[in-house]
């Protein structure tokens, strides 16, 4: 993931491919320097659960990387609801 990060955000392309749309480097690259390491944890909880095959594990990444700020917060919000409404179901 670090080479990765680092070859993104030094690259001198004028547009970055994420999730087959192309936007413009240094929106992308402001975006991946927000990361944390409680977004990489996220990332490699995301990669643990997925069960289908990823074939360009690459874009993958990046495209999980650069979302990663948008969608943390509201992916574990969404499981702490989901894990109540469990256990209401259980009392």
């Amino acid at each position: 993931m670090l080479e990765l990060l680092v070859d993104t955000v030094c690259s001198k392309c004028r547009f970055i491919r994420i999730a087959g749309d192309d936007k413009p480097a240094e929106v992308v690259k402001a975006q991946l320097m927000k990361l944390n390491s409680d977004h990489l944890r996220f990332v490699l909880m995301c990669l643990k659960e997925n069960t289908t095959q990823v074939r360009n594990i690459r874009q993958y990444l990046l495209a999980t990387l650069y979302n990663a700020p948008m969608t943390m917060h509201s992916s574990y919000a969404v499981r702490v609801q989901h894990d109540l409404k469990s256990r209401e179901k259980l009392v």
